[in-house]
């Protein structure tokens, strides 16, 4: 008779999930026993320990171990026949305990076993990933390949890729690409699919294209894991094309498929192939799943889309945290400022749960027009949250707090960071050169270079940035030249246009003008408005001109080039030009955007443009400001009306 472990029946309460596996093993019950004892043979046995894992019951898998240690036959069978029923008990206890999340016990185990096999190894192996010990893993893997006994498998291969996700594998995801193809499975499905997820998250997609051209046989997961792979490259081309042809093919898309196809639509903002990918979703009846409908929502605000993503939100039948944080975002990012602010002190006042995500969202919503003082209540909200923990909120208050004016506050929260990324050192520094402080800006810079966080482009923007606010021409070109010589960034059109900017500040006009020449990319909008915007400071009618003629040709709509010019052409007396330029700027019917001005009384922030009497309190204001206008003159003051640019109309 085989072994068989047995339950002591001291009681009818017996657990719903193990009521059921009685029903369905073979079980014998004594009906002489006062206390009658359910016998279990090994499958049940198995089975229960797989719950065991599956459930989380540590106890119970513990106490099922030591009852093995008592009963020798199950651990170690004195048949030979049953020699693997016995290593398959040992493995299910591995199993039990490495899922449980007790790596301690799971090695103590696995050295106390006489036998082994890959299955034991691959139980261990996922017990150190469980735990991010990725050095414990390798180590143990190449423990595993320097014994001749054991040899691996798909699952160990399947395992140890799935920790590799980040840039720093690629080495070892090539080196398990060649073990792969050396033991013969390059050609299992289960092995591309995760060699092609490995290569994508490591950043080298082109491996994960190859190996997805390669493959004999693809599924759903394949063609997924591609897309995917391509759209979070930023290859949104290409994972669009991908997904259309798999449309063509054999092999139906699943929801996840969808999903990512979804994101392509939204990096390439094509809103017609997202409206397409919506139908297609009507028809399979799945619009509705929560996960779709927030990529729906991301998808066509970020094709400036609010109405379709407000429809779809508010139609939900369904709402979770990430639904809200796309909408916020989505009013965030279409301009709509102040309905992402009453959205979320709405869903405050509703009781909706606020999680660090839509907080990070409503911070990117502050800037010059937003109320400081309810920022300092969202700050307040933060500490009692305790969402000042998670680095990206502490970096939206940073940001926050420098759009709005305060600095100081801006660099108290820096300082208070237990945590710090590359994002916090760049808001921190942007901070300082929006504020004109190019001193702290470049003193930032060498303590985040001293703490190993590593610099991006938006820091070297703001360093361009800084050190044109306080002229410092040569340690300006300085970044600019170790950009792709030290940290190999490519700079953008942003960062010529700074250097544009900081030659032009300083007066050196036809260097700025040769440096644009000698660019290698084609100036764009921000690199001619620069220069359009130094001749205007210093009155340079000739080359203003010639910086304007590029803007008309590069932004015809854009009213920036006519102001700027009859602002040179009124400095320097060039009145024939000033009107002309006027009367073209009516002609092409180009609307000058109109300035504002704005001052926050009591939490409440006050807008004002030229000319404006719809404020309730307008009469009282202008007489204020008349009196001030006389009290400016007796004191010598005398208005530049060299860059007063009159209404069209007046002219």
């Amino acid at each position: 008779m085989k072994p068989t472990w047995a339950f002591q029946k001291l009681t009818p309460q017996i657990p719903s999930w193990l009521s059921s596996l009685f029903k369905t093993q073979h079980i014998y019950q004594y009906p002489s026993s006062e206390n009658s004892r359910f016998i279990l043979n090994r499958v049940g046995v198995i089975i229960l320990l797989s719950i065991c894992g599956r459930e989380g019951f540590i106890r119970l898998g513990s106490s099922l171990h030591a009852s093995f240690l008592k009963n020798h036959e199950f651990l170690h069978p004195k048949n030979p026949d049953d020699f693997n029923d016995g290593l398959f008990t040992w493995n299910s206890l591995i199993s039990v305990y490495v899922k449980c999340g007790d790596q301690t016990d799971a090695l103590k185990l696995f050295d106390e076993m006489p036998m082994r096999d890959t299955i034991s190894w691959n139980a261990l192996l996922s017990g150190f990933l469980r735990n991010g010990d990725l050095e414990g893993c390798f180590s143990y893997f190449k423990r595993m390949q320097s014994s001749e006994l054991y040899g691996l498998d798909q699952a160990t291969l399947t395992t140890i890729l799935s920790a590799c996700d980040r840039e720093e594998f690629y080495y070892v995801n090539r080196m398990m690409h060649c073990l792969a193809v050396l033991n013969g499975y390059e050609r299992e499905i289960s092995v591309g699919n995760a060699l092609i997820t490995s290569y994508f998250k490591c950043g080298c997609s082109s491996s994960g294209r190859q190996v997805f051209d390669e493959m004999f046989e693809r599924n759903v997961i394949t063609w997924t894991a591609v897309i995917s792979g391509l759209a979070q490259n930023h290859l949104y081309e290409d994972s669009l094309k991908l997904f259309v042809k798999m449309r063509l093919g054999s092999v139906a898309p699943n929801t996840l498929t969808y999903l990512s196809s979804l994101v392509a639509c939204s990096g390439l903002q094509a809103l017609q192939e997202g409206r397409q990918i919506h139908g297609l979703l009507w028809k399979l009846g799945i619009q509705s799943d929560l996960c779709i409908e927030s990529a729906l929502m991301d998808m066509y605000s970020k094709c400036g889309n609010v109405k379709d993503a407000w429809e779809i939100f508010d139609s939900a039948q369904e709402l979770d945290e990430v639904s809200m944080t796309v909408i916020l975002l989505s009013f965030a990012q279409s301009g709509f400022k102040d309905e992402a602010i009453q959205f979320f002190v709405k869903m405050f006042k509703e009781g909706i749960q606020i999680d660090p995500n839509m907080v990070s969202a409503i911070l990117g919503v502050f800037g010059e027009h937003t109320s400081l003082g309810l920022g300092k209540q969202l700050h307040s909200l933060i500490i009692k949250r305790r969402f000042d923990f998670n680095p990206f909120v502490s970096n939206g208050l940073i940001n926050m707090y420098s759009k709005c004016g305060d600095l100081e506050e801006a660099i108290k929260v820096f300082h208070r960071m237990s945590q710090r990324n590359p994002i916090s050192w760049n808001t921190m520094i942007a901070a300082f050169a929006r504020h004109g402080d190019g001193s702290n800006a470049l003193q930032f810079y060498e303590e985040m270079v001293s703490e190993g966080a590593q610099a991006t482009d938006v820091t070297f923007l703001s360093l361009l940035h800084a050190c044109s606010h306080v002229g410092l021409i040569e340690k300006g070109m300085e970044f600019l030249r170790s950009m792709f010589e030290v940290h190999r960034i490519y700079p953008r059109t942003e960062h010529y246009a700074c250097v544009v900017d900081m030659l032009g500040r300083a007066g050196l006009l036809n260097e700025a003008k040769t440096f644009i020449e000698g660019l290698p990319m084609k100036p764009d909008v921000h690199v001619w408005q620069a220069l359009l915007g130094a001749c205007s400071l210093h009155g340079n009618s000739e080359m203003g001109k010639y910086a304007a003629d590029h803007l008309h040709s590069a932004a015809p709509e854009s009213p920036v080039p006519y102001v700027l010019m009859a602002n040179i052409y009124s400095s320097t007396g060039e009145w024939k030009d000033r009107a002309r330029t006027i009367k073209r700027m009516k002609e092409m019917s180009v609307v000058k955007e109109i300035g504002i001005s704005w001052i926050e009384i009591e939490k409440k922030v006050h807008s004002f443009v030229v000319g404006d009497r719809k404020h309730p309190q307008a009469e009282a204001i202008y007489r204020v400001l008349l009196e001030l206008f006389g009290l400016m003159l007796d004191e010598g003051y005398v208005p530049d009306k060299r860059f007063i640019l009159y209404y069209i109309d007046q002219d």
